[in-house]
């Protein structure tokens, strides 16, 4: 009798540890990537970025993984070319990655648009910058947009201003994909806005070609002006126009860092600048995703005790791809499931932040204007 109860205990283990070696076996990885530029461009963007994006992967791990499967992270660098984003995007293609996260820098996004990269996998792309219309429209099925794009951000500026009583403003824009749309969408907005007479100036990031276009400006005599490029020329925009002696109120986009324009303006010239915010305050204690996000960054960052648009930033990108597969009907954890996923997953609320791709490839509309203050940090 004993020795039939030892078989039977020895059965139900062997039973038990068949079960567990089917489990670990039938365990999946989530793989998601970064292709970025990590090099040469002169702004912390994609390392920012992917602080953030590592701090939700550690934290989703240590509260299990999504849907017990472990999340893995890597980058690579494409050091700010369209031609080095192609070849690390081959690359990233090669480990199979569930998704790709936040390319940065519109000559790579045309690149990869025009060259039709995305129809030639199934790879599924969520968030990227900049959010130039040009990028967006009609951009691509599998190309998700998790940040309020440059038409939200410019018609927030320009009613900003309008609402501020400024009848005469002026656009300094690049002529680069962000900056020739951005521009357009500037002059529409005015239009539809009324009463607001607006004037632009083209101009490339050369030094002198930056010095004329800020004495363009200058002559125009406008009551406010806002910058439209890559984030290195709105941010040399602003000393330009500081330089020149423009000392009404200047706006940037999302993109350029305050510490970026405190550099290169001084805290006299940076002060009063209004940066377009795609994210609530990443140093905030009022809404959940703002304690979310900085107790995964005190985890994974303990010796970073500031946090910047762009770490929020990346670790909301991370988490949408979190949440999706999380709700996703079919468990396969596959760029193609993730694509449907985040149609059908409806508003993700973040505790603050909504993020909803159901009617389209846009999930957030979120706009706020921060402005840099005497002490060179954003006030929002």
């Amino acid at each position: 009798m004993q020795g039939h109860r030892v078989l039977q205990r020895l059965a139900r283990l062997a039973c038990l540890s068949l079960t567990l070696s089917a489990a670990a076996a039938g365990a999946q990885e989530v793989l998601l990537g970064q292709v970025g530029p990590f090099t040469v461009i002169p702004v912390p963007d994609a390392p920012e970025l992917n602080q953030g994006m590592q701090a939700y992967v550690k934290q989703v791990n240590k509260a299990g993984g999504i849907r017990g499967n472990k999340v893995s992270f890597f980058d690579l660098d494409d050091r700010y070319s369209a031609d080095g984003f192609v070849e690390q995007y081959g690359k990233a293609l090669e480990r199979k990655p569930v998704a790709l996260l936040s390319p940065i820098g519109s000559q790579a996004l045309s690149r990869m648009l025009a060259d039709k990269l995305l129809d030639k996998s199934d790879m599924v792309i969520v968030n990227a910058i900049p959010g130039a219309e040009s990028l967006r429209n009609p951009g691509h099925p599998r190309l998700f947009h998790l940040r309020a794009g440059d038409k939200q951000q410019i018609e927030k500026i320009v009613n900003h201003a309008r609402t501020l009583g400024t009848s005469r403003m002026a656009v300094l824009y690049q002529d680069l994909a962000i900056g020739t749309s951005g521009w357009a969408v500037a002059e529409q907005t005015a239009r539809e806005a009324g009463g607001l007479t607006l004037n632009g100036v083209k101009s490339g990031t050369e030094a002198a070609a930056l010095v004329a276009a800020a004495q363009q400006v200058k002559q125009l005599e406008p009551q406010s002006v806002l910058i439209v490029g890559a984030p290195r020329f709105m941010a040399d925009g602003v000393a330009a126009l500081r330089k020149a002696g423009v000392s009404q109120s200047l706006f940037v986009l999302s993109y350029v860092p305050p510490g970026l324009i405190v550099k290169l303006a001084g805290p006299e010239g940076a002060r009063g600048v209004g940066i377009a915010q795609t994210y609530p305050n990443p140093n905030g204690i009022t809404l959940p995703v703002q304690r979310d996000f900085q107790a995964a960054m005190k985890a994974a960052y303990p010796q970073v005790t500031s946090y910047t648009s762009f770490q929020l930033e990346g670790y909301l990108t991370a988490r949408t791809v979190g949440e999706a597969l999380k709700r996703a009907k079919d468990p396969a954890l596959t760029p193609a499931n993730l694509e449907r996923a985040l149609h059908s997953a409806g508003e993700m609320d973040f505790g603050g932040y909504r993020v909803d791709f159901s009617k389209g490839n846009v999930g957030s509309k979120w706009v706020d204007i921060g402005v840099i203050n005497a002490e060179g940090k954003l006030r929002y």
